[in-house]
């Protein structure tokens, strides 16, 4: 038979047991609130950082206008035609006198041709260096009395400063002015990379752009390596109306297209100062 002592015995160790037990819940419950207390201090130190960081590199409207005022202005690079590298075509005009053009609001550049006047407007902030070689040499009335030399379906090339007169058929297209300049404003994103209205510059490979342009009268596949100028905004239906009889193929099969049997003279092209 169990003696009382033993029972009492037994009963300390329950309450022993059972006191240790519930200390070690209410550890374990402690640490776990720790623990969430822990993880939200770092949810909050992060959301916080998140926070800063969007301030820091988004801005509001004014900090992000204050951001885009103060970028640096772009540079355009002339680079001369070497003397021992110019042919009677190349017409020797010097260089455009900047390098840091600007780079905000357009610029209207007014073609008139023996089929009636084309407005272009040019976006600068969009090709910036395109329109400053353009101004530069409409100032020096480059372009005055020449011919378009060559169309294909879809595009009439303009701009060779020796297609002139009764023998501009004679022209191989690769008249220019004495400097180059880099490709800008490449549609690589659209498609067709040069649609209907479009005006883009004539080169012989990349950064080799000049004098020559083409007049985009209907959509056409070009792989986008031609700098877009601008847009006509007025007179494409005079585009279409002098190339309506087509050309005589004197460039087929290569590189294409020939000389418009319609004479298209470019009688002046002045380029307006920019507007805001």
């Amino acid at each position: 038979m169990t003696s009382t002592r033993e029972r009492q015995r037994a009963a300390a160790r329950a309450r022993l047991a059972q006191e240790m037990a519930e200390r070690q819940d209410k550890a374990h419950k402690r640490r776990q609130r720790q623990a969430y207390i822990g993880a939200g201090v770092a949810l909050l130190i992060v959301a916080g950082g998140v926070i800063w960081l969007v301030s820091s590199l988004g801005g509001d409207d004014k900090t992000t206008a204050g951001a885009e005022s103060s970028a640096a202005p772009i540079s355009c690079a002339w680079t001369e035609v070497p003397p021992d590298q110019r042919t009677p075509t190349t017409k020797d005009v010097g260089v455009p006198p900047t390098t840091t053009p600007p780079t905000t609001g357009t610029q209207v550049m007014t073609v008139d041709t023996s089929f009636g006047p084309v407005e272009v407007t040019m976006d600068l902030a969009k090709s910036p260096c395109t329109a400053e070689a353009f101004s530069y040499l409409a100032s020096k009335q480059f372009w005055d009395g020449t011919k378009c030399h060559r169309m294909f379906p879809g595009m009439l090339q303009c701009g060779d400063p020796s297609a002139k007169g009764n023998g501009y058929r004679d022209s191989d297209g690769t008249g220019g002015p004495s400097f180059r300049y880099a490709n800008e404003n490449l549609p690589v994103d659209q498609r067709p990379a040069y649609p209907e209205g479009v005006v883009a510059l004539a080169n012989s490979g990349p950064d080799t752009n000049g004098s020559q342009f083409f007049f985009i009268y209907q959509d056409v596949e070009l792989s986008p390596d031609y700098t877009v100028l601008g847009k006509v905004t007025k007179g494409l239906e005079n585009i279409k109306k002098a190339t309506e009889a087509g050309h005589d193929g004197a460039f087929d099969p290569s590189p294409g297209g020939g000389h418009p049997k319609s004479d298209i003279e470019i009688k002046t092209l002045t380029v307006a100062a920019p507007a805001a």
